[in-house]
């Protein structure tokens, strides 16, 4: 299959990228900067926002995955022109190069649109995309975890510590970006009607965050003491972190206030069918290759 990927050049895309070049697709992936060359992969030079880039990157494409998107931005313009606009200048651009199938990852946080401008951003791509005449798929991610990824090295730094800052008790799901893509890579090329996902790590009940700050621990071979704060000491928090790193705060007020509601578990009944698609990683082996993979590059 010839892929049209956007979101490449981050975490999650990244390694889709190498599992569709790993299992023979022809990639095509946007890029804002120039990349390195690989062979079976076609960078194109452009954003969601220039469309004659988003042209070339869906022509002769037998499928988009619509990885792009904004988890931080200051306001509710910064989110809507990241994943709003974005996702209809994907559509449009599909359609118009005759590309039927699209797959577009979204989160759970489109579940509860009224807790942040994230999850109210990504509640209304998907109703663009539910709504566009595309043959689409959409897969609402948990918590993502995995080898590369940056969101999460404070959370292992104080772990390394002993220490776990969580929010108030909860429940989550987990899902390996390496699961992930697998499952994005199956729903590109499976046969069947337009469907909604939720996918994670095959544990049932998912995850209370205690349990998963002790599975951290444990990977990186320390006892760790979990404390839940409050939501308005979690507020504060994040307000702390913006004063304290600017537009580099990986704690926002609006991920503060997604964050402390009590359950980011996947819906059972949205998992993708066992014939499509199954987890492959366990959670602390998955955990363990993070960790290997911090210290690897001196993080830790």
């Amino acid at each position: 299959m010839r892929l049209a990927i956007t979101g490449g050049t981050g975490f999650v895309g990244a390694r889709l990228i190498a599992a569709a070049l790993v299992a023979g697709h022809q990639v095509q992936a946007l890029a804002r900067r120039s990349q390195p060359p690989q062979p079976g992969l076609d960078w194109v030079a452009g954003a969601l926002d220039t469309p004659d880039a988003l042209a070339r990157l869906c022509a002769a494409a037998d499928a988009v995955i619509h990885v792009a998107g904004v988890v931080n931005a200051p306001d509710r313009a910064g989110f809507a022109a990241g994943n709003i606009a974005g996702t209809e200048a994907m559509l449009a651009a599909a359609q118009a190069a005759g590309v039927s199938r699209f797959v577009h990852v979204s989160s759970l946080a489109a579940r509860a649109p009224e807790l942040s401008l994230y999850g109210w951003s990504k509640a209304e791509a998907e109703a663009r995309v539910m709504a566009s005449a595309l043959d689409w798929r959409i897969v609402r991610p948990p918590a993502i975890y995995g080898p590369g990824d940056l969101e999460m090295i404070d959370v292992y730094r104080l772990a390394k510590r002993g220490w776990a800052l969580l929010p108030p008790p909860g429940r989550l799901s987990l899902i390996a970006a390496d699961d992930l893509t697998q499952l994005l890579l199956a729903l590109a090329a499976a046969p069947g009607a337009p469907a909604l996902y939720e996918a994670d790590d095959g544990t049932p009940g998912g995850w209370s965050h205690a349990d998963y700050a002790r599975a951290i621990g444990t990977a990186l071979g320390r006892r760790v003491h979990p404390v839940s704060l409050p939501a308005p000491a979690l507020l504060l928090a994040a307000r702390l972190d913006r004063l304290t790193r600017g537009g580099k705060a990986k704690l926002t007020p609006d991920r503060a206030r997604y964050m402390a509601h009590p359950d980011w578990t996947i819906d059972p009944a949205k998992r993708p069918p066992p014939a499509l698609w199954r987890p492959a990683i366990a959670t602390p082996d998955g955990l363990a290759a993070t960790a290997a993979w911090y210290r690897a590059q001196g993080l830790l």
